[in-house]
């Protein structure tokens, strides 16, 4: 497995790191963020969209489970927050199939709550809060 890492200083520069992302979605359509809670994930998320030109807005769908955007290529993105799923069973009821496997972006937040159903291809990134604020990004991937 070989990986890519993004480090970001501050607020300023999650547009610069989304930027930087954005290259390696070339790679895949599925993307599992990990981190603890208040890591970034879902702030860098909503910066890779606003750079891919989602202009709806961007929030945790911590209680939907999932948002659905568009991008300015008219690319359908999916943004999962799985924090608050008691089962399985709620992934297998929502249709999880049709999402990851429908072709679509798909971003998912506390994806070890699901790990058993991502598919083999995702591409895990892990973001990391460092002591002195800054964040550690690292892309995962399968050359």
């Amino acid at each position: 497995m070989n990986g890519h890492i993004i480090t970001i200083n501050s607020l300023d520069e999650y547009p610069k790191a989304a930027r930087e992302f954005i290259r390696f979605m070339e790679r895949g359509r599925i993307f599992a963020f990990y981190g603890k809670m208040g890591s970034g994930k879902t702030t860098f998320i909503k910066s890779i969209c606003e750079e891919l030109g989602v202009e709806d807005t961007i929030n945790s769908p911590t209680f939907a489970i999932v948002n659905e955007y568009e991008d300015r290529e008219m690319n359908t993105i999916y943004h999962f927050d799985f924090y608050r799923i008691k089962s399985i069973a709620e992934v297998y009821n929502m249709g999880y199939e049709e999402y990851f496997y429908g072709g679509a972006y798909c971003f998912m937040e506390w994806p070890e709550l699901v790990e058993e159903l991502l598919p083999e291809e995702t591409i895990k990134v892990y973001i990391e809060e460092n002591e002195d604020t800054t964040r550690t990004v690292r892309i995962m991937f399968d050359e």
